[in-house]
């Protein structure tokens, strides 16, 4: 069962776009794991920055989080955010049509 995940980082003020920047670096070798479907980051309006994913499995999030690009991320980030990354795990729920109910 594929799972999504949602990460919101928590810049440092006036650190954002090193933030965006130091992510973007680490996107490639993410995308390049096994189970990966999709790692893209979204700058949101309340000034956090949020990366969303989707992965074929648990075993694969589970490989990724455990992994060196997730090792060589934190390294990047550590100190351009203001608190602890804010994680959450979900399981799709689908509704409606494939192209719009799930993501």
């Amino acid at each position: 069962m594929p799972v999504v995940v949602t990460a919101v980082f928590h810049p440092i003020a006036g650190r954002t776009a090193a933030l965006i920047e130091a992510l973007r670096a680490c996107i490639p070798a993410v995308h390049d794991e096994p189970g990966c479907h999709l790692y893209a980051i979204h700058d949101a309006e309340d000034g956090t920055v949020t990366m969303i994913e989707k992965w074929d499995t648990r075993e694969s999030l589970a490989a990724h989080a455990a992994g060196p690009a997730v090792a060589a991320l934190d390294a990047a980030v550590a100190e351009l955010i203001a608190r602890p990354t804010t994680v959450t795990t979900m399981t799709p729920l689908p509704a409606g049509t494939p192209e719009q109910g799930e993501l």
